[in-house]
Order: C-alpha cells, then structure tokens, then sequence
C-alpha cells in the first residue's frame, strides 16, 4: 500500500494534466504560462521557505547530497561511455548525457518525497527538509552541467563556451531561491508573518501545478520513435542512477531511509526541460523527446521498487 499510496497521487496528477491538455482545457499558451508560474514563483518560493525554516536542522542532508552527487558524476560517466556503445552521433551525445542524468527533481521528485510518511531520519530531520537541501543544489548542478555538456557536443571547450554558461546561471530561479533561503537561514534573519506565510501558500501552489503541467507538457511534446539511444538514456537515468546512488549513500555511511531518499530522486524521470534545451542550444530535439518518454514508462516501475523494497 505504501507504494500504491506515495506514487499514485503523483502520476493522478500527471495523467490529469495530460488528459486536460488532450481535452483541450489546457490551451497551449496556458499551459506554457502555468509551467512559467511554477518554475519562476512557486518553486523559488517552496525552496526559499523550506531553507529558512529547516537549513540548521538538516546537516544529515550534506551526506546525501554527496551521495547524489558522486552517482551523478557516475551516470555521466557511463553516459559517454554507452553513448559511444550504441553509437549516437557526436552532435547528439550532449542531449544523450542530459537525458541519462538530468531528473525532474522538483515536481517528480519532492511531490513523492513530501507523499512519504513523514518520519524523522537520522538527526531528527524531516524527510522533506532533507529533500529540499538536497534538491536545491542539485537543481542547479543539473543546469550548469547540461549547459556544458550540451555545448560540449557542438563546440570545444573555450571561452565561446562562458557567455551562455554564466546566462544560464544568473536566470535560474531555484540558484537565487537557494542562496538567498540559506542566506537567510545563516543570518537568523526572519520574514514578517504575513510575508512568510504568503511566501508557504505560493510554495505549496508549486508541487500539483507543476505535476500538471509534466503531464500536459508530456502530452503535447513531439514523440519521436524510441530508439536505442533513447532507452539506453532512459535505462541510465532510472535504473544505474538509483543504483549508484545505492552504492554511493552506503560508501558515505548512509542509513537506509536516507539511502532511499536518495534513490527516489535518482530514480525520477528525465526533466521536461531538457527537452526545451536541447531545442535552445541546437541538440538533438527527437532524442530528447524520447529519452524523456521512455524514462517516464522505466521510472513508474524503478520508483515503485525503491519504495517497495529499500
């Protein structure tokens, strides 16, 4: 029942918004604005309020990122490696790299982490605490490196590379919403009452509004045959990653429940942004699309396993 009752109201929602966008009741514009919305108000907000409120409280959360980021820096290493197994050409392996690491952290990731009983972990801190510190980061490292990855398959390294790699920094919302919540955390700073609870009531729009529009955006992306590029990016993105991430949470002394966390996250799907990206910067738009279909079908089955039995 556990697993039944921490995925379901995730991909409800999904499959709801899919069905809305379908129906014609999401129109194209409203949907692009609600994703808007979500990604630039609601999720700052969400993460602004949670590092404030919980920063001191969640050290065992440094831990787990160093689990997640040691088995990502794994995918993507394997990443390169299988790109060159199963031959993907050299200007699509960046969004091949990006469809293998980059997961949907925020409205995959956090909405069946905050499902899960809320049961203290080591230290006493809440799961969802721990999730966002480890989040917030992540979210970050996971712009800047498929910027470089992305530029990697079109470009050497230079400084022809800095301009969009310092663009794509300074205009990601989850980055300022990161520094300015530990910012305020580390300087004991308080927001006013009414502030702080208009900024947790705009927080809390982020998760089922962002769980809708991943499931219109999954409706209206062209889907491309999947091929073996695209399973092999969805097969490292769902199946090694939460893996390694095992591996990785048990090497740095990771109990188990924190270890799960850790594989949930790692298990999630590719993000719907890289989709747009790989659009932006000239990568292979038809293998993004299906790395991100396919890893959806493989990640219902990896996160129902990492509930189930870790």
């Amino acid at each position: 029942m556990l697993v039944l009752n921490t995925l379901a109201p995730v991909f409800l929602l999904i499959g709801l918004g899919a069905l809305l966008q379908r129906g014609g009741f999401f129109s194209s514009a409203f949907l692009k604005e609600a994703n808007r919305v979500s990604y630039w108000l609601g999720l700052p907000a969400l993460l602004f309020s949670q590092l404030t409120h919980s920063f001191h409280e969640a050290g065992e959360a440094q831990t787990m990122l160093a689990a997640m980021a040691l088995a990502t820096g794994g995918v993507i290493v394997a990443a390169y490696l299988v790109g060159a197994l199963v031959r993907v050409p050299g200007a699509s392996l960046g969004t091949f790299v990006q469809g293998a690491f980059r997961g949907n952290l925020a409205f995959i990731g956090l909405p069946i982490v905050f499902a899960l009983p809320d049961v203290p972990l080591a230290g006493g801190v809440s799961p969802r605490a721990a999730g966002v510190v480890v989040v917030a980061p992540m979210m970050v490292a996971y712009n800047v490196i498929a910027v470089v990855v992305l530029l990697l398959s079109q470009h050497r390294l230079g400084w022809s590379m800095v301009r969009p790699f310092l663009r794509q920094l300074l205009t990601t919302p989850p980055l300022l919403a990161t520094i300015a919540g530990i910012g305020f955390a580390l300087a004991d700073w308080t927001l006013p009452s009414a502030v702080d609870k208009a900024m947790s009531a705009l927080g809390e729009m982020a998760l089922p509004l962002g769980l809708l529009g991943v499931g219109g955006s999954l409706a209206t992306v062209n889907k491309a045959a999947t091929g073996a590029g695209a399973w092999a990016a969805a097969g490292l993105k769902t199946l090694a990653g939460p893996a390694l991430g095992w591996v990785a949470g048990r090497a740095l002394g990771l109990g188990a429940a924190e270890t799960k966390l850790v594989m949930i996250f790692l298990a999630t799907p590719t993000a719907i942004v890289s989709y747009v990206m790989a659009i932006e910067m000239k990568g292979d738009e038809t293998l993004a699309a299906a790395s991100i279909v396919s890893s959806v079908l493989l990640s219902i089955a990896a996160l129902a396993a990492v509930i189930g039995f870790f």
